[in-house]
């Protein structure tokens, strides 16, 4: 009966211990997911706020006519 009881408890013991492993790795990659999707934001917006200073820069230069390209005499 001892024996049973010692066996109930280090299944018990186990399942604990599983059961918090888990939860740590589970709150490891919730962590690390979340400072990803906080980067990529950032980065995100930085970019479409690269994009946009661009566009505006563009929009004030002149626009040069394109250059006619000569074609060569064939041999």
């Amino acid at each position: 009966m001892e024996n049973f009881l010692e066996k109930a408890q280090s299944r018990s013991i186990e399942a604990q211990k599983k059961t918090a492993e888990r939860n740590s790795a589970m709150a490891e990659y919730q962590s690390e997911a979340k400072a990803r999707a906080i980067k990529t934001a950032k980065l995100r917006e930085l970019r479409l706020a690269k994009d946009e200073a661009d566009r505006a820069a563009d929009a004030l230069k002149p626009v040069e006519p394109k250059k006619k390209r000569v074609a060569r005499a064939a041999k």
